[in-house]
């Protein structure tokens, strides 16, 4: 895909968002099953049944995904696709590379062995990795756009309120 493919696929999305902002707005979702044994939620994705369970740092086996592997996962595949539709957008020569998220997290809060360990990822980092021959400018730029409209980069780095909430009764 280049450039004016990208152009001529978006316009009328672009158009049709302009004209009605409210068609712009998607809710997406995801869902869980608790049912089963053991320590484990199984996620539905759009392509495949993910069972989730402890890190190994939590008395997890391993065999089980991380949600903090997955929360990382997200990240790369989203800045990964921003980055690309980016650099397809600017004519930006891309041969190749690779993203990569790093995330730290201290298990003592998540245990709750100390009460002043924060739970949660206490620091995230993300690396672009990039075969190019484009000049420092261009990659400044590409950089810049990707962080702008890469979805999960900006719910992380300005989080939007979260409301949790309990239904009592069979799983809708």
């Amino acid at each position: 895909m280049d450039a004016s493919d990208l152009r001529a696929l978006q316009a009328p999305l672009k158009e049709q968002y302009k004209a009605d902002a409210n068609a712009a707005f998607v809710t997406l979702k995801a869902r869980g099953d608790l049912s089963g044994e053991g320590l484990a939620c199984k996620v539905s994705t759009s392509r495949a049944l993910i069972e989730a369970g402890l890190h190994p740092a939590t008395g997890g086996t391993g065999m089980q995904a991380c949600s903090g592997d997955m929360l990382l996962e997200a990240l790369v595949a989203c800045a990964g696709v921003t980055l690309k539709a980016v650099a397809t957008a600017l004519d930006f020569r891309l041969q190749g590379g690779a993203v990569r998220a790093e995330g730290d997290l201290d298990f003592r809060g998540t245990l709750g062995v100390a009460k002043d360990a924060p739970v949660g990822f206490a620091g995230i980092r993300l690396f672009f990795d990039l075969d190019t021959d484009e000049p420092q400018e261009r990659i400044d730029a590409l950089t810049k756009l990707t962080e702008r409209y890469c979805v999960v980069f900006q719910t992380l780095a300005h989080p939007p309120e979260i409301k949790l909430a309990v239904n009592k009764g069979a799983a809708a």
